[in-house]
């Protein structure tokens, strides 16, 4: 008998793939933290997003194929693109962006620079890197945290598919300093809250994509 496929998750099996995809980036985030942010900060070059690519790419199939040997329906897990669902995107983004930057704004005062801030000084990517980096990393991020992680998670209700969601969406980003971590929490709450509503997984890749060349172009 033919197993049905699933795309409901165990928390066993989140665990392993959230160790999987974003294990090592919440290592690096948490040893910038206990170094109290004292770290070299060379910025995002061409050889940085690279090896973002090569790594989001080859974890993303680790990934995959473990979900597949459990019968989990990974076709599902495929951004649809739409001109429609592009629109919604844009506008998505852009919400994300403003209500990140509003958060931010409202706990800025007394905060000394950011690293994020610093990070993007040093910066010297190329746009042809950039698209690269984003478009993987767009859809790497949100097919695994909304596709899978909040999802595979909703039967147990939003407040814990929306939580976890965040949560390890925020602590592979606290690398960017408390007011960067903030701008990620709301992020998430946008993305996750939107993804809730209308179940459409391209608008939020999109608005991921956009939202990380906007800031180098800007």
């Amino acid at each position: 008998m033919t197993r049905l496929k699933r795309i409901a998750t165990t928390p066993g099996e989140a665990a392993a793939v959230v160790a999987l995809c974003f294990g090592w980036p919440i290592v690096l985030s948490l040893r910038v933290v206990l170094a109290n942010f004292h770290v070299e900060n060379r910025g995002f070059d061409d050889v940085g997003a690279l090896a973002l690519v090569i790594y989001e790419i080859a974890f993303a199939l680790a990934a995959l194929s473990l979900l597949r040997v459990r019968g989990y329906d990974i076709a599902s897990l495929r951004p649809r693109p739409a001109w429609g669902d592009t629109g919604a995107g844009l506008i998505l983004g852009l919400a994300a962006i403003m209500a990140g930057m509003l958060a931010m704004a409202a706990c800025s005062a007394g905060q000394a620079e950011q690293p994020i801030t610093e990070m993007m000084r040093r910066s010297t990517i190329g746009l042809p890197m950039l698209l690269l980096m984003a478009i993987v990393n767009g859809a790497f991020e949100e097919v695994f945290l909304l596709g899978f992680l909040m999802r595979g998670l909703q039967e147990r209700g939003l407040s814990i598919s929306l939580g976890v969601m965040v949560l390890v969406r925020v602590s592979y980003h606290l690398y960017q300093g408390p007011l960067g971590a903030l701008y990620m929490l709301v992020f998430g709450l946008v993305f996750g809250l939107f993804y809730a509503r209308s179940q459409r997984l391209w608008p939020a890749v999109f608005a991921h994509m956009m939202c990380d060349v906007i800031p180098f172009v800007g």
